[in-house]
């Protein structure tokens, strides 16, 4: 095995152990290992220039045995059918953990957003829900957005899907809309305030003390900045900071700032120069230099297979967060078994985003929408309870974190498939 090992052999990996461990019948890990739907489209966009090119989008759809897929949308150059199938396996995995009515989706088109107009984002937009309206619905399957998408994408995706279906009540087909078309308050800082909830909670249960944490954080998009507010929030530090850097051979470089970093400064920072690159108020350093530091806690927060075997050996941290989508290969894993570093998965950490979509969904469906205030705390307290029932596991089996959790949603998955009998 190598570190190049794509993101669907490492969640199927994940998949079988934790079926074997649960002693589950064979036919639960075969039906898991696949999604049910996957689907391939071109897409035909008329450019600028007046050229016309044409570009590969995806839609995967995991299983459907607690209810309709739901996950992200990416625009990003290196989408590929096995990356979105193995993210709508974890998502599948998201919603078994949080006792979701959901099956896990996930989407995406092969583009680099930053080389398109706001017209060409359009009518990409566009084009990708005329590839698979028929296949979309709040029952059947449900985008959001991920990584490069945002509110606008999604208000291009509600407005073409209502074009194509005469139907204006389908709102709750997308989640992550802006306020005004029926999103929800508290669903941008979703993701980032989820690993601050699990991440709270664990350092407890660890005996690490989040005040006087060292604390390194990988990325600054959605999620990495809002775990940043959040963690400063709670009275904690983040000193280090790995961010994009085109300047550098590997693309990216880090910060330390002494007195920790301040999330209105470097949001403040980017909005004006699109990039963390320069930021005063901070020290740059290497990104080696940001690997090899010891942490109590590292949050890897952008994107996956960040985390790989050498990295592991150097790693000197007791606790990570994966705060991205599965930032950490299954060789790594067994390193960092070996070093007892505790891990927060993925399919915990950074499951704030799909939670609150359900409760947008929810919302959509009743016409009935909650505060911030509300939003916040019902978030924190079922992800605290699905955090409390995989230390549960843990203890009950003698297992890692990672492996718990696992355990604890293909648990509730192979139960819902069993009920259906399709085993």
């Amino acid at each position: 095995m190598t570190d190049t090992l794509n993101p669907l052999e490492s969640a199927q990996l994940q998949i079988k152990k934790a079926c074997e461990k649960l002693n589950l019948n064979p036919a639960v890990y075969e039906i898991l290992k696949e999604p049910q739907r996957v689907i391939e489209i071109s897409i035909p966009v008329k450019m600028d220039d007046g050229s016309l090119k044409v570009f590969k989008g995806y839609r995967s759809a995991h299983n459907h045995a607690l209810g309709p897929s739901k996950g992200g949308v990416r625009f990003h150059q290196n989408v590929n059918l096995e990356e979105v199938k193995a993210l709508s396996t974890w998502m599948s995995l998201k919603a078994g953990l949080l006792a979701l009515p959901y099956g896990g989706g996930k989407g995406g088109i092969a583009v680099d957003p930053k080389k398109l107009s706001d017209r060409e984002i359009e009518s990409l937009s566009r084009g990708y829900i005329r590839g698979l309206y028929k296949y979309l619905g709040e029952r059947i399957d449900i985008p959001a957005p991920d990584v490069n998408t945002n509110g606008q994408i999604m208000s291009y995706f509600v407005d073409e899907f209502i074009k194509l279906n005469g139907e204006n009540e389908d709102l709750g087909t997308f989640t992550g809309k802006p306020l005004i078309l029926g999103g929800s308050l508290g669903r941008n800082e979703a993701t980032g305030y989820g690993v601050v909830i699990t991440t709270k909670y664990a350092a407890k249960k660890l005996g690490i003390d989040l005040k006087n944490a060292e604390i390194g954080l990988q990325g600054f998009g959605n999620v990495g900045s809002f775990t940043l507010k959040y963690l400063q929030e709670e009275g904690a530090k983040v000193r280090y900071l790995s961010i994009r850097d085109e300047s550098e051979e590997c693309g990216r470089s880090a910060l330390y700032s002494e007195e920790g970093f301040d999330y209105e400064s470097l949001q403040k920072y980017r909005d004006e120069h699109k990039s963390l690159v320069g930021y005063p108020k901070a020290k740059k350093i290497s990104d080696q230099e940001f690997w090899t530091n010891k942490f109590d806690i590292l949050i890897p927060a952008a994107l996956e297979n960040i985390i790989t075997e050498k990295i592991a050996k150097n790693l000197n941290v007791k606790l990570i967060a994966e705060g991205a989508n599965g930032p950490t290969t299954p060789e790594a894993d067994e390193i960092l078994k070996e070093k007892n570093v505790e891990i927060i998965p993925d399919i915990l950490a950074n499951s704030g985003g799909v939670l609150v979509s359900y409760y947008e969904w929810v919302q959509n469906q009743y016409g009935n929408y909650w505060t911030k205030e509300e939003v916040q705390e019902k978030q924190e307290k079922d992800m605290t309870k699905a955090i409390e029932g995989i230390f549960e596991i843990k203890d009950q089996y003698k297992t890692d974190i990672r492996e718990a959790a696992y355990m604890f949603a293909i648990k509730r998955i192979a139960e819902a498939m069993k009920l259906r009998g399709w085993y």
